[in-house]
């Protein structure tokens, strides 16, 4: 099968626009490294971009994107888990200033959840990682009454956020920088639809939109 022509379509505009107006960016970053400050936790969904949505330049942003921008809690049993690693090396390695949960709208995973949908495999790859969000949903609680089903996975999904939140805090070298100052934790929530971004206030635990 060939590679995708949208791709090579792609990188072929990058070359011939962007690339010679930050090639001096590019090279730099080939000789001295990354040194971005903030990393992004952000959702695989293709709709959810955080480079998009940020406007970040090459070498700006450490982004890791999983189903659902979620996070499990410190688990140090020795088996392979690729967002714990992407975390320890952003905070360990890369001594990042922030850390964002960038979680948005019309969530697949979040939507799974919520309507107990059936494995797409026998393996429930989705669905296992989704139980992670059990916390969250309990505190959450069933639909009021009233409640449009958007309104209700609005909840869940800015829900997750802050529990993703929390989880993070279970990681020592997370916590330690945290209570030192040196590392600081956000929400943000993105609208598909709109293009609107919601910032987590941690003292009163709303979401706000950023004007």
């Amino acid at each position: 099968m060939d590679f995708p022509q949208r791709l090579i379509d792609g990188y072929t505009a990058f070359r011939a626009g962007r690339l010679p107006t930050e090639q001096s960016r590019f090279q730099e970053l080939a000789e001295e490294g990354q040194k971005p400050e903030t990393m992004i936790i952000g959702c695989c969904d293709s709709r959810v971009s955080p480079e998009v949505i940020f406007d970040a330049s090459p070498g700006e942003l450490f982004v890791t994107r999983n189903v659902a921008n979620l996070v499990p809690p410190y688990t140090p049993d020795g088996k392979q888990r690729a967002v714990s690693a992407a975390l320890e090396f952003a905070v360990q390695a890369l001594r990042v200033k922030n850390i964002v949960v960038l979680g948005h709208a019309r969530c697949g995973g979040i939507k799974a959840y919520a309507e107990q949908s059936q494995p797409l495999s026998p393996g429930d790859f989705i669905g296992n990682w989704m139980a992670l969000i059990e916390p969250a949903a309990r505190e959450v609680g069933p639909p009021k009454n009233g409640e449009t089903t958007d309104a209700f996975l609005r909840r869940l999904e800015q829900a997750a956020i802050k529990h993703t939140i929390r989880n993070l805090l279970t990681f020592p070298c997370v916590s330690i920088l945290v209570e030192r100052g040196k590392l600081a934790l956000h929400g943000a929530y993105f609208g598909v639809a709109t293009g609107k971004l919601w910032i987590l206030d941690n003292e009163s635990g709303e979401f706000r939109m950023l004007d």
